[in-house]
C-alpha cells in the first residue's frame, strides 16, 4: 500500500473518530446552528451589463426576491422519491452519511491522487449548502469533507429526516435562477411544484448534480438523458415499475419559464451559465459582481424587432397562398473580427409556453438547409475545383447505403444544363452540390465544419449525400461563425459572450483573451465570399 494512501486514510479515520467524539461528548458546542440555522447572507446583486454598461439582467438574492419555501406536504411523492433515489437511496435508513458510499469516494480520490469523489448524501449536502461558507463550499479537501461528516452527524441527531428533506428541497439550487423546487418549477414549467408529475420530477430531480450542463433550455437532449438515469434510479430504488418509467420518458415536456425583468433572457441565461463555470456557483451566488458582456443592446431590439416582423410578413396570408404557419426564429449577430456576440435571438418570446420560448433556439441543433453549401463548396476549392468548374445540372441517380436510389431536385423543380460552380452556389442548385459532394466524400465535408467550429456533427456513417443540403443538425451559433471565417479572410474565431468580469471593488476576475485560427486559407475565403 503507497505511503500516499497510509497518510489519506489515517487522517480521514482521526478526523471521523474525533468528529465521533466530539459529537458523543457535546455536538451543540460544535454545530449550534443546526438548531438555529443561519439565513444566508448575500452581498450586493451580480450585473449582466451590455458592452456599454447598460443592465441586462440583476441576478437577485433569492432568499429576498422569487424563492418560496414549501412544505413537504406540498411537494409531490413522486418529486421526493426522485431526490432520494438519485443522491441518496439509503436516506432514511442512514445516520445523516453512507459509510460504503464514503469508502468507496475514498478508494477513488485515493487512486487518482485528488478530490474526484465525494459519496455526499442528502444531508451532507444540506451541511455543504447552509451550513458552511460559501468559500468552504467549493473547497476540495479531506477537512471539508470532515465538516460535511460531523454536520450530518449533528443534523441528523437534531431533526427529523422530513425536516432535513423538506429544507434540501427548498435550498438546493437547480439552475435557471431557480433555488428550490417550487422556484425550479415555475422557472422551467410555470407551474407550482404540487402540480408537477413524474416525468416532470424526474427532470427536475437530475438537474442540481449539473444545473448549467442539464438545463432543458439549452441541453435539451443531455437534460433528457439525465432524466432517464433519474427514472432507472428510481425503478431500482422500487419507487416506480419499469412500464412507468417508460410512460414517463416519453412523455412531451412543455417547457417555460416565470417572466420576470430581463433584457435578451437567452443571452443572460448563457452568460449567467458560462460566468458559474468561470468563478464558480459559489461566486455567484455571494454577488457583488459585474459582468461586462459583448451584447450591444441596440443591436438586439433591433433583432428583435425583426424576428417579430419577418413572422408576421411569414404568417400573413396572400392572394396566391395562405399563410406559413411559422411562430418560432433565433438569430446571431457575431463581430466576425473576434466572435463577439453582438445580438442574440433565441425564440420571438422567452415567456410563450406555446412555441417552448424559453428553448434558445441559437444553440438547439437544427437542420441548416442550403446554408451548409458554402462549406461543400469550400472544402471543393481546396482540392482543386475552381469556381469556373463546370457541371452538369441534369437528372442525376446516387444510390444510398442502404442501396436505395436518391434523386435530388432543385428547388424550382427544373434543370439547368451545364452551370459553373460559381452559378451554381449562388443560385442554391441542389443537383450540383450533391454531385460535388459526391466527388468528394462525406468526409471532406464534415472536416471543413469541424475545422470551422461545428461539433454537432457526427461520423460520415451516419449521414448520406444530402447532407450538403442540410441533412446534418448544427447550431446556429456555430454555423454563423463558420460563416465569420469566410467573411474574415479565413480567421477561425470562437464566439464569446462575457468581456470581463470585476468584483465590488472593481477588480478584475476574468478578462476574455479572444483566439483566431487559419482556418480555411485566406484564397478560399476569398473564392466562397
Amino acid at each position: 500500500m503507497s505511503r500516499r494512501f497510509n497518510r489519506w486514510g489515517f487522517v480521514l479515520l482521526a478526523l471521523l473518530g474525533l468528529g465521533v467524539g466530539l459529537l458523543l461528548y457535546q455536538p451543540a458546542r460544535y454545530f449550534p446552528s443546526t438548531w438555529r440555522l443561519r439565513k444566508d447572507t448575500f452581498s450586493s446583486s451580480s450585473w449582466i451589463l451590455d458592452r456599454k454598461g447598460r443592465l441586462l439582467y440583476e441576478i437577485i438574492d433569492p432568499h429576498k426576491g422569487a424563492h418560496r419555501p414549501v412544505s413537504l406536504e406540498e411537494i409531490p411523492i413522486v418529486l421526493q422519491w426522485a431526490v432520494i433515489a438519485t443522491e441518496d437511496a439509503s436516506f432514511y435508513r442512514n445516520p445523516g452519511l453512507d459509510v460504503l458510499a464514503m469508502l468507496r469516494a475514498l478508494w477513488m480520490n485515493l487512486r487518482e491522487g485528488r478530490i474526484v469523489s465525494g459519496g455526499s448524501t442528502i444531508t451532507q449536502q444540506l451541511v455543504r449548502n447552509v451550513l458552511l461558507s460559501p468559500e468552504e463550499r467549493t473547497e476540495k479537501s479531506l477537512w471539508r469533507k470532515a465538516k460535511e461528516v460531523l454536520g450530518a452527524f449533528a443534523l441528523t441527531k437534531s431533526m427529523s429526516k422530513e425536516e432535513i428533506l423538506e429544507l434540501y428541497l427548498n435550498e438546493t439550487y437547480f439552475g435557471n435562477m431557480a433555488y428550490g423546487v417550487d422556484a425550479a418549477a415555475r422557472a422551467y414549467f410555470a407551474k407550482p411544484v404540487s402540480q408537477l408529475d413524474l416525468a416532470e420530477s424526474a427532470l427536475l430531480a437530475g438537474l442540481p448534480q449539473s444545473p448549467a450542463a442539464y438545463n432543458p433550455l439549452t441541453h435539451f437532449a443531455k437534460a433528457k438523458a439525465r432524466q432517464k438515469v433519474v427514472l432507472e434510479l428510481m425503478v431500482k430504488a422500487g419507487y416506480i415499475s419499469p412500464e412507468e418509467a417508460e410512460m414517463a420518458y416519453q412523455e412531451p415536456l412543455h417547457l417555460a419559464s416565470a417572466p420576470f425583468k430581463i433584457e435578451a433572457p437567452h443571452f443572460c441565461m448563457m452568460v449567467r451559465e458560462q460566468a458559474a463555470q468561470l468563478l464558480g456557483e459559489g461566486a455567484l451566488r455571494r454577488g457583488g459582481l459585474r459582468i461586462y458582456t459583448t451584447l450591444d443592446l441596440d443591436l438586439q431590439h433591433a433583432a428583435e424587432a425583426h424576428v417579430r416582423r419577418h413572422l408576421r410578413m411569414l404568417n400573413e396570408p396572400r392572394p396566391s397562398e395562405p399563410g406559413h404557419n411559422v411562430h418560432n426564429a433565433a438569430v446571431v449577430v457575431l463581430d466576425v473580427h473576434n466572435g463577439a456576440v453582438r445580438a442574440l435571438v433565441g425564440s420571438p418570446d422567452y415567456f410563450d409556453e406555446r412555441i417552448d420560448g424559453a428553448v434558445n433556439a441559437a444553440l438547439a441543433p437544427r437542420q441548416p438547409g442550403s446554408a451548409i453549401k458554402p462549406l461543400t463548396y469550400a472544402a471543393a476549392f481546396e482540392r482543386g475545383y475552381s469556381p469556373a468548374t463546370v457541371f452538369a445540372d441534369v437528372r442525376s441517380l446516387f444510390l444510398t447505403r442502404e442501396g436505395r436510389p436518391y434523386v435530388p431536385v432543385n428547388y424550382d423543380y427544373q434543370y439547368h444544363g451545364h452551370v459553373s460552380l460559381r452559378q451554381a452556389l449562388a443560385c442554391s442548385y441542389n443537383v450540383v452540390a450533391v454531385k460535388l459532394l459526391d466527388r468528394l466524400g462525406l468526409d471532406a465535408l464534415l472536416a471543413m465544419a469541424r475545422r470551422l467550429g461545428i461539433t454537432t456533427l457526427g461520423h460520415s456513417e451516419e449521414y448520406g449525400l444530402a447532407l450538403t443540403l442540410g441533412g446534418g443538425e448544427v447550431q446556429l451559433l456555430q454555423l454563423t461563425a463558420a460563416y465569420a471565417a469566410f467573411a474574415n479572410s479565413g480567421w477561425r474565431v470562437a464566439p464569446y459572450c462575457i468581456e470581463r468580469i470585476e468584483d465590488a471593488e472593481g477588480r478584475v476576475l476574468y478578462q476574455h483573451a479572444p483566439v483566431r485560427q487559419r482556418a480555411p486559407d485566406p484564397r478560399i475565403a476569398y473564392l466562397i465570399t
